[in-house]
């Protein structure tokens, strides 16, 4: 007698499925917005210019590059349950590397423990951005995204309230204290902070070790990609290269991470540098991630149903150029609240690529998804070209005759400039990029 599964059980696994899913963006996203606080503290321990402080950023973002590929062979070995749950092992490791990095107070000791981080992460996006997109029809991805960014999110606004309240409670009187005292004391109250580090990190250690375990037992389905429905459907070209609008994707891709760690993990700076004490600037890191919660939740209701996928992607194109144009023209709580709107521009530009950017590759998809895991490195390289706008506009402004504290302050928000060409590259592929499947014009 055979027995099949009914419509109900399939839909209560994928639902089960997807729960699980959205607990890897969870931990994901708790780690990664981590960096909204580590930053400052990192800059205030290490004694860091502000380029120097966005290299916590750089060393998470630059392991998508060195390992989204070998990331891809690994899952190709392994499968996807068992990469998610080294993936986690990895990030586990990389934290506590932490412990040492405090007691020596070494700043490049720090960015290899992140780096390590980050090389888990790699192997975790890998596998849970292309398992989410066909765990359902392409046409709905988005929708699907929009859900994992939302626990991504949320855990990214209590990584950043937590981090924020045990790393930088009480810097501003440390940091005055700093200035008068002896190099002996100096160096004495620079090691206290830096030992604040260790008790969160172990415990985030643990978690992930335990996460890890549980993901091995977890009822996680291994899907073949190479079997999926689109791939059967689809007439696979002989090589990746030949798929011009999955490296426009990539470079979308790249930009849109390096806004978004820029929205993220430099507004509590930002708020510092406009005056704002750090008790009040914790918190600013939270806004711009509960901006785009918010639309997520949109975004479910809205895609595919109301607004095509890359409608959503022109839309948060548009808004992110009006947005970059008016922080730059505005200054004080007005301007910190708008890179906290950023958000909005922000929510729906990640659900939208990955689909747009995967459709029709066939059984080129991990590789695919290997190339787009590659463009997060964004968040390595457009964070420091912010901080070194902003300290040479900080040098020029000081020659100017113009106090520290405006100069602070004005240098922070000219460098957020560099938003406005990366939300035209993103308006680009929204309009014309997704079209390109073929480097011959007439198949445009």
């Amino acid at each position: 007698m055979n027995i099949t599964s009914s419509p109900t059980k399939k839909t209560d696994s994928k639902k089960i499925s997807i729960a699980i899913i959205a607990g890897m963006f969870f931990i994901l996203g708790f780690v990664t917005w981590v960096n909204g606080a580590l930053i400052p503290f990192m800059k205030a321990i290490n004694e860091l210019s502000d380029q120097q402080s966005y290299l916590v950023a750089s060393a998470s973002y630059i392991s998508f590059v060195l390992m989204a590929l070998p990331s891809s062979y690994i899952l190709k070995r392994i499968g996807y349950c068992k990469g998610m749950s080294l993936g986690l092992l990895i990030m586990g490791l990389g934290a506590l590397v932490f412990i040492p990095a405090a007691g020596v107070r070494t700043y490049s000791y720090f960015l290899i423990g992140i780096f390590i981080q980050g090389a888990g992460m790699t192997l975790l996006q890998t596998a849970v951005n292309p398992y989410i997109t066909i765990l359902g029809p392409i046409e709905s991805a988005a929708k699907r995204i929009a859900i994992m960014g939302i626990s991504n999110k949320v855990a990214g606004a209590l990584g950043s309230l937590i981090f924020g309240a045990l790393l930088l409670s009480g810097i501003e009187a440390t940091e005055q204290r700093l200035s008068v005292v002896s190099d002996e004391e100096k160096n004495l109250l620079l090691d206290q902070m830096a030992d604040s580090v260790v008790l969160p990190y172990i415990i985030m250690a643990i978690c992930l070790f335990i996460g890890a375990f549980l993901i091995r037992k977890a009822p996680l389905p291994e899907l073949q990609v190479e079997s999926t429905p689109e791939e059967t459907t689809t007439v696979t070209k002989s090589s990746i290269f030949q798929y011009p609008h999955l490296f426009l994707g990539v470079i979308t891709l790249f930009v849109y991470i390096g806004i978004e760690v820029i929205a993220g993990d430099s507004i509590i700076a930002y708020g510092l540098a406009m005056g704002f004490p750090a008790s009040q600037a914790k918190y600013f890191a939270s806004f711009t991630l509960l901006t785009m919660v918010a639309c997520y939740g949109l975004g479910i209701f809205l895609v595919p149903k109301y607004v095509k996928q890359r409608d959503a992607l022109v839309g948060s194109g548009v808004l992110g150029i009006v947005l970059s144009i008016c922080i730059i023209s505005t200054q004080g709580l007005t301007s910190i609240l708008l890179v906290a709107a950023l958000g909005m521009a922000n929510a729906m530009v990640w659900p939208a690529i990955w689909p747009l950017a995967l459709s029709d590759l066939g059984t080129h998809t991990k590789t695919g998804a290997a190339l787009l895991v590659m463009g997060i490195s964004g968040g390595a390289i457009i964070p420091p070209l912010y901080g070194k706008i902003v300290d040479v506009n900080k040098a020029e402004l000081i020659n100017q005759g113009v106090s520290a504290s405006e100069a602070v302050g004005s240098a922070a928000t000219s460098g957020y400039i560099i938003l406005i060409p990366c939300y035209f590259i993103i308006l680009f592929f929204a309009i014309w990029g997704y079209k390109f499947k073929s480097w011959s014009r007439k198949n445009y």
